[in-house]
Order: structure tokens, then sequence, then C-alpha cells
């Protein structure tokens, strides 16, 4: 079982963005102190739901800081860059931190970055593939060139070639290369939220990433697909079993589990409701935006929200009942960074010890 954060650096009601950001880097340094397997740093732009623009650069920051955690993306918006230069990024974090980076991907949503950034609604709609692949193949070969309908150019030099890692895993921490950066360089991963992402995921044996909004029964089913599609690919059981999916959740850990829901009920809907109301659609589509109350008496229904043992149950549960064992767990839900700080630690000192 590993258990990581998800930081999506949520900037609350009355907060500025350096105190999200702040509380993002410190519950990082907090997990690391804890014992947590990995951080997770999420991608948003122009909405206070998340003040993070840009995954890869705080990434940097946290490995620099950190000795032995593992730093991923959940997930850099593929949309909103150039896939060979998301991949130089991940490339360069791979080989400076002694493996302990994770590259996320996602298709992200129809929101106003697509024009910011010039991407365009055929980049969300129908690019997420070609970028995906040309972001593997940055990772994995000595020379790339670009022959999709959107990204066209001439062979060249992969420089540095992530599969050069050259950094000695004892001396780099005991997390170093938890996974084993073998010779593909950085593990990737990919955000799924519906069959077609998840076929995609699976021709291509990249583990998933499975939203908090998802409960046992359909996370357990998006991995049926995934294995039957994996398999229809050709890939080999070793790898079809030995997927390392992760299951985004919530967590609040509290002496009782009725302290932990009532924290969360009053802080988290005015975050969503604040940060949800503000994306905006790149061609005016509406878009039904989830009851914030509603949403987070789900969240707190499915995830470890409670005391140590409910919280080691429900994780434990997810585990048997989906085959997942790697979670990335949002712990910022109180909007508080002393509390954000005490919930990470009772998640390494209380909840930990109740899995192993």
């Amino acid at each position: 079982m590993r258990i990581g954060t998800f930081v999506l650096a949520a900037q609350f009601p009355g907060q500025g963005p350096g105190e999200a950001l702040h509380r993002a880097v410190r519950s990082t340094e907090a997990a690391e102190e804890s014992g947590l397997d990995s951080v997770w740093l999420a991608e948003h732009h122009f909405v206070p739901y998340g003040v993070c623009p840009s995954a890869t650069t705080l990434a940097a920051l946290l490995l620099g800081r950190t000795r032995r955690i593992r730093v991923g993306t959940a997930v850099s918006v593929l949309p909103n860059h150039h896939p060979v230069a998301l991949a130089e990024q991940a490339a360069l974090l791979h080989l400076t931190s002694g493996g302990r980076f994770s590259l996320g991907v996602g298709r992200g949503g129809p929101w106003v970055d697509l024009e910011v950034f010039g991407g365009g609604l055929d980049a969300y709609e129908n690019g997420f593939p070609e970028a995906l692949d040309l972001v593997l193949a940055w990772l994995r070969e000595p020379r790339v060139a670009g022959r999709g309908e959107r990204f066209g150019f001439r062979e060249v030099a992969v420089v540095p070639r992530a599969d050069e890692l050259l950094v000695d895993q004892a001396d780099a921490g005991p997390g170093a290369g938890a996974l084993g950066p073998g010779p593909s360089g950085p593990e990737t991963v990919v955000a799924c939220t519906s069959p077609k992402s998840v076929r995609l995921a699976a021709a291509r044996a990249l583990p998933m990433l499975l939203g908090m909004h998802c409960g046992d029964e359909e996370k357990a089913e998006m991995v049926a697909l995934w294995r039957t599609a994996a398999r229809e690919a050709g890939h080999p059981p070793e790898v079809v079993e030995g997927a390392a999916h992760v299951s985004a959740g919530v967590a609040q850990i509290a002496d009782s589990a009725g302290d932990a829901t009532e924290l969360l009920v009053k802080t988290m809907p005015g975050w969503l409701r604040q940060g949800l109301d503000a994306h905006v659609t790149v061609d005016g589509r509406h878009r039904v935006m989830r009851d914030p109350v509603a949403y987070t008496e789900l969240l707190c229904g499915l995830h470890p929200v409670g005391t140590p043992r409910l919280a080691a149950d429900r994780l434990a549960a997810t585990a048997e009942r989906t085959g997942i064992t790697r979670f990335a767990l949002l712990v910022e839900g109180s909007g508080d960074l002393a509390a954000t700080e005490e919930n990470v630690r009772r998640l390494g000192a209380d909840v930990l010890p109740l899995l192993t």
C-alpha cells in the first residue's frame, strides 16, 4: 500500500494564492517527514480551485526540498503544453531527482485555457493521443521526429535522454526510483474519466489516475476494462497484472468520524463553489457544476474521512475491491495550514501502521 497526498494548492475564500502555495509546499515537507510515499500536484489556470499553473515547476521546487518522497503531476494538461517541451521537463526532473518524478498527463476540460495557450478546442477533443505518443517517444527514443497532424518537425536529438539515469539509487534516498525508473525514463500516468481514455492508456500499458469523484465499483470496472484492453493490445500478463494505478481521494483524520466530516462540510463547499464557478468554457457551452455541499458529503462517504481505523479500513477495502494500492489523497480540505500539517502527520503516524 502506497499512500500519498494530492495537492491542488486550493485557494479558500478569504485567502490569497500565496497562502495556498505555501500550504502546498509545507504539506509536502510534512508528507516526507511523516513517511508518506508520494505527492501529486495539480495544474489549473485562471481559477482559485487550484492556483498552481505549472505542476512541473512546483515539482522541481519540491524535489529540491525533499530527499525520499516521489513527486508527480496530477496532472499536466497536455492541450496546454507542447508535448516535447513537457517531455523535456519530465526527463530533466527524472534525471536530477534520481528517479523520483512521475509524469501524470490528462486531457483537461473545454476551458478558456485552450484559447489562451492556443491549443484550441480540437486539441482537447481530438489531439490527446498524438500528443501523448509524442511525449512517450521523447522519453524512450534517442531521436524523434514529429509526423502527426498537429506536430510536424524534422528529426532531432533527444537531450537529455531520460533513460540515462546515473544517480546511485541508494545515495538518492530510500524512496528514489521506488517504482524503478527502468529504460523508459520517468513513470507516465494517464488521468482516465471515460472508457475511451481507459482503452488509450491500456493500449500503451500506462497506469491510470482515477478521480476522487469515483466510488470503488466504478474504479473496479475501469481497472477491469484496462486489463481487458491491455491484453487485447498484446501486453504480457506481468505488465497487465502489475500496472500501478493510482486512486485519488480525500483524507481527513480525526478522533471521530463526525468531527472529520463536520470539518470538511464546513470548509470545502465554500472553496468548491468559488473555484468551480470560476471555470469558463472556451466555446460558451453550458457546464452543470456539482452542488458543493452534496459533493463534499459524497467525498466524505467514499474516502478515508474519520478515525484512523475507519480511514485504514476504507483504504484497505478500496484496494481489495479494485486492486489499486496507490493513493493520492487530498489533505488540505480544512483550508488551514496547521490543520493540514496535522492531518498529514496523522496519516503517517496513525493510519499507515494499521495498513502494514
